[in-house]
């Protein structure tokens, strides 16, 4: 039997949306290097999903203030970006992940 995650209604669909798109390009083939580079320049792990939001790693074209975005957001949506963020940071490639080792490293 295979795990599936329970469907929990987001609360709120536009700042959640836009966040989602954040990530989403963030961790784009094209554009997941530049992403692992900036988390590498500013000293953060792959999984400090809190730390690239307080950096402004996730702003961009889409929204400006991540941030403020995610602030405003639910404990349960909250938990779902966190979740969705997780799932695309360990779905990088393995040369990437080997390249930067270092962010995917326990401590």
């Amino acid at each position: 039997m295979a795990f599936e995650q329970a469907a929990i209604k987001v609360e709120k669909a536009e700042e959640f949306g836009k966040l989602q798109v954040a990530i989403e390009l963030a961790f784009r083939p094209e554009n997941v290097e530049r992403f692992l580079k900036l988390m590498d320049r500013k000293g953060l792990r792959i999984r400090n999903f809190d730390g690239a939001l307080a950096k402004g790693l996730l702003d961009g074209e889409v929204n400006k203030k991540s941030q403020s975005l995610y602030d405003a957001l639910t404990v349960s949506d909250r938990a779902q970006l966190r979740e969705l963020y997780l799932a695309k940071a360990e779905a990088v490639g393995d040369a990437l992940r080997h390249k930067f080792k270092k962010l995917y490293q326990y401590y």
